[in-house]
């Protein structure tokens, strides 16, 4: 049942200062300029004087006022070099801010969540109610899956074209329940929309009294960030080793937070020591270092520590491992075969490995099974197990994405991965 406005504003107001990353995906026609528009325009995230701007050329065009407008101008700025970048866009709810990853193509889209150029938290689905199902809602929604978004809301837009269709509504989902069903996803919320009338955005309107669930962003407050990276167990990866006066081992905190007089292990030889001090350059008497600081740390011990080692807390401590399933997103124009030796990259570490199993290959532009394949070509996306020469300290990528995202290299970078099982 729908909150109550009260009850929506209170939790609105829990925590003001958070950011949830979120995609928009779904046919190309299906409405996404219009609903991010729409977005913007409901929460006030627009430049000043921008709707105003927007309005004008559309009188002057003869034509009513259409969001899809505000991205297509919002576009011709980046494009000329002006103020707004499209790549990411930010609009603000009581309850947080977020930010939409744009995401031109879905061959683009798998490649920058697979590298890391983006990282997405949370995705809206959008389906055309007259339309329904098409075979780009179907890729869109297995790259979803494949990347393990579990926040993801389906949106029914156009529903002003179908004139607010409850019958029309059960028809589109009843087809696209059991395909979503069958690649593993379980939606939070479906919800019939018009972007373009603003139905079910920010507002509920009074053009589907049948539906009694949550509006678009009330849905979207209901979602979780993910954890932050200070609260995650503390991961530090290292770099290199200094010997001046004290022996200064450098590298970067990946996760958590690392303090003076912690106990640690250093992965994957096991030894343990205690932080004696964090040294920063121009700095005296420094007593932390939290996720994404590059340092020094001196132990009470003396360890032997080489650069691909991971500090960890004893008590947090992750696997040690030479076997583990990825998804990796081939991109050179010689492919990679079962068993061929290749360089293996992430976070500091490096390894000579192999694909031991190709478990399913997938054309990233039709997301057509590849049947009986024993390697992948350019573009290809696939799942495999990989096989190190020696131990290494990994993680899955939803949990602590540094020691979760990968590179495989020849002679430069021939593919992007993120572990999905170790």
């Amino acid at each position: 049942m729908t909150k109550t406005k009260a009850e929506h504003n209170q939790a609105n107001m829990e925590n003001p200062e958070e950011n949830l990353k979120l995609v928009l995906v779904g046919h190309v026609d299906h409405g996404k300029s219009t609903l991010i528009g729409r977005l913007l325009y409901d929460t006030d995230s627009l430049p000043e004087g921008k709707i105003e701007e927007i309005k004008s050329i559309c009188d002057a065009l003869g034509k009513e006022m259409e969001f899809g407008y505000v991205m297509d101008n919002l576009e011709e700025e980046r494009d000329q070099g002006i103020t707004i970048d499209t790549a990411q866009i930010f609009f603000k709810t009581q309850k947080r801010e977020y930010t939409i990853i744009d995401a031109p193509g879905h061959v683009e889209f798998v490649r920058n969540m697979i590298t890391g150029a983006s990282q997405a938290e949370a995705a809206i689905l959008l389906v055309d109610a007259q339309e329904g199902v098409q075979e780009q809602t179907r890729r869109h929604s297995y790259i979803l899956s494949m990347l393990g978004l579990k926040q993801i809301i389906v949106v029914m837009n156009k529903m002003d074209l179908v004139g607010y269709s409850k019958e029309r509504f059960d028809e589109v989902l009843s087809e696209l329940t059991p395909f979503l069903s069958g690649i593993g996803i379980d939606p939070g919320y479906v919800i019939p929309l018009s972007a373009k009338e603003g139905d079910m955005v920010a507002n509920r309107g009074d053009n589907m009294p049948w539906y009694d669930g949550l509006t678009v962003l009330e849905a979207l407050d209901t979602f979780e960030p993910s954890k932050s990276d200070l609260e995650k167990p503390m991961r530090f990866a290292v770099q290199d080793i200094y010997k001046h006066d004290k022996r200064i081992i450098a590298g970067r905190v990946e996760a958590g937070v690392l303090h003076v007089g912690d106990e640690i292990t250093v992965l994957p030889s096991g030894e343990r020591s205690t932080i004696q001090s964090i040294e920063e350059f121009g700095k005296d008497d420094v007593q932390a270092a939290v996720a994404g600081k590059a340092t020094g740390i001196v132990t009470k011990d003396k360890l032997f520590v080489d650069r691909g080692d991971i500090i960890t807390a004893p008590d947090a401590a992750p696997k040690v491992t030479d076997t583990f399933k990825a998804h990796i997103f081939w991109m050179s124009k010689d492919p990679l075969a079962k068993g061929e030796r290749i360089i293996f990259k992430c976070s500091t570490q490096q390894a000579v490995c192999s694909v031991e199993e190709f478990t399913k290959v997938l054309d990233s532009s039709t997301l057509e099974k590849l049947e009986g394949r024993e390697e992948i070509r350019n573009r290809e996306v696939a799942d495999v197990l990989i096989k190190t020469d020696k131990p290494l300290v990994l993680e899955n990528f939803n949990e602590v994405p540094e020691l979760g995202r990968f590179v495989l290299e020849r002679l430069n970078t021939c593919a992007g991965g993120i572990i999905t099982e170790v």
